[in-house]
């Protein structure tokens, strides 16, 4: 079966989302266009790790640009998209990899989510057209990147309260500590 590449160039909505309780969450990036959306599942740290990239990657181009760039050195409030995640969420696949690349001749960011496969230590194709797996692949300009990289952060920091002693997760139902060897104070 060929692999499926689901093309967004000019998307109207490309976001970080979640469904579920913190500590329970599943987390999805879901691209609409026109004519399609499609929503693919990912881990929280895989979310983490993207943003922090593009973050990184639009701040270093600005940089260089010496300010003289279409991107923005922060988000524009006009594209922040504070709205769930469109349904019906169908997951069209799990990623695996992905890549993320600068096209200076558009001014995008081009960002590819590959599918995961049984043997992921293969590397993707620099063509996700030439993929052996389904892939998503979404462009966009240097403001729509800061406007996604700031939804993804406050996304993954939305989840369950931090330990004050380990920085462990608290979970509603209670926490044992490591750094307290397991005792529990009883009110």
């Amino acid at each position: 079966m060929a692999a499926q590449v689901y093309r967004f160039d000019q998307p109207e909505r490309f976001i970080a989302g979640t469904v579920g309780r913190p500590g329970e969450r599943s987390f999805f990036l879901q691209a609409r266009d026109a004519t399609k959306l499609i929503s693919v599942l990912l881990e929280k740290e895989q979310v983490s790790v993207l943003a922090e990239r593009v973050d990184d990657m639009l701040d270093e181009i600005l940089r260089r640009a010496g300010g003289l760039t279409s991107v923005p050195a922060v988000a524009p409030p006009e594209l922040d998209d504070l709205d769930p995640l469109e349904q019906p969420i169908v997951e069209e696949f799990r990623v695996g990899a992905m890549t993320l690349r600068w096209d200076t001749e558009d001014e995008q960011v081009v960002v590819a989510a590959y599918a995961v496969v049984d043997d992921d230590e293969s590397e993707p194709p620099d063509d996700p057209d030439e993929s052996d797996r389904d892939v998503m692949v979404v462009r966009l300009s240097g403001a729509e990147a800061r406007a996604f990289v700031k939804r993804a952060q406050a996304v993954v920091a939305a989840g369950r309260p931090p330990c004050p002693l380990c920085s462990l997760p608290l979970d509603p139902s209670g926490h044992v500590c490591p750094r307290q060897n397991g005792y529990r104070r009883r009110g």
